[in-house]
């Protein structure tokens, strides 16, 4: 005999999936022994086209807590922002925003 799921649990289901599948995704940059703050400044300005007092805002985040999100959309934007910073030499991840 199988059990039947009552509609009421599958619309909370229905409902949790769907506010997970339209949460944004980020971009997170960590902090790193090897490049400068200079560099990491240049590389936010010239890749997400930030103002300088931004870029080195964001920055100051990475240096002084470990991490700062500097990008935010959809998964496949953030895989390419993600590699885009590896290809800059800077650590980063993604995750869904919560």
């Amino acid at each position: 005999m199988t059990a039947m799921t009552a509609p009421a649990q599958e619309e909370v289901r229905e409902a949790e999936t769907s506010s997970h599948a339209d949460r944004p995704w980020v971009t997170i940059v960590w902090d790193d022994p090897i490049n400068l703050m200079t560099y990491v400044t240049h590389v936010f300005m010239t890749v997400f086209g930030y103002p300088k007092a931004k870029a080195e805002r964001l920055m100051m985040d990475v240096h002084e807590k470990g991490k700062a999100v500097v990008s935010s959309g959809t998964r496949e934007r953030m895989e390419l922002d993600v590699h885009t910073m590896h290809e800059h030499g800077l650590w980063a991840t993604l995750t869904q925003d919560v």
